[in-house]
């Protein structure tokens, strides 16, 4: 087994990496739909989810003091009425709105059973690294790392809507670099996107551990690349 040497601070991702320890937030949403009889293709799941992504970056829908539920409550309502408009749900509200509920109750409960497995090991690991987290997100990172009980463990946070600046492009990482103050190749990324992550972190000068599990599909990836290649968060422990 290969040990990481000289890593003096750790940058982690946060959704996908610590919130569902590797698997993409569209199979968890599409798990549930499937769980609750939700009647669409996965296919135009899939455009739901890209439909309310990209919503969610142009429009401000999402408040800083939202926690988790609130933004899976506002994604699956986009979702749920995109679906509708297209004619793959009957416009039926009250429906609708049940079945949005369903689903942003049972991923929030998910990502809470998650969280009892990965918060520990972060906990752990900002026991002996300065930790700092890189994250494209919605302008409430804050409060959703006091929501579950994260903020402590992050000497400093760089989220995306606050700073301009949004994975892929490998600035965001330097931010990341900078924010950590010491040279890059003795700071290991941790990040469930291949192309999001580990490309560009490689691309500062990075050591990167890719946290590899259930992707979106259809990305182009090279396991020569990462330093680490792991399939849940525990395991990095093996490596620092």
């Amino acid at each position: 087994m290969k040990t990481l040497k000289d890593i003096k601070g750790i940058i982690f991702d946060y959704g996908g990496t610590i919130d569902t320890n590797s698997r993409h937030w569209a199979e968890v949403l599409w798990e549930k739909y499937v769980a609750h009889q939700i009647p669409v293709t996965k296919e135009a799941f899939r455009e739901a989810y890209v439909f309310g992504e990209r919503s969610l970056a142009k429009f401000p829908f999402i408040r800083a003091d939202h926690n988790f539920h609130d933004v899976l409550s506002v994604k699956t309502k986009l979702q749920m009425e995109y679906l509708a408009e297209k004619g793959h749900l009957p416009l039926d509200e009250k429906r609708l709105q049940d079945d949005a509920r369903k689903v942003a109750d049972d991923c929030y409960a998910y990502v809470l059973d998650v969280l009892e497995k990965t918060r520990p090991v972060v906990a752990r690991l900002a026991e002996k690294y300065k930790l700092v987290l890189v994250s494209n997100f919605y302008g409430n990172i804050h409060t959703i790392l006091d929501d579950f009980r994260l903020s402590a463990y992050f000497a400093d946070v760089i989220e995306s809507s606050v700073v301009g600046v949004r994975k892929p492009d490998p600035a965001i990482y330097q931010l990341g670099v900078d924010a950590m103050g010491y040279p890059s190749s003795h700071i290991l990324v941790v990040g469930d996107s291949f192309s999001k992550d580990m490309v560009p972190a490689k691309q500062v000068g990075c050591k990167v551990a890719w946290l590899k599990g259930e992707g979106w599909g259809g990305e182009q990836t090279d396991d020569s690349l990462p330093d680490v290649i792991v399939t849940d968060l525990e395991q990095l422990e093996e490596y620092v």
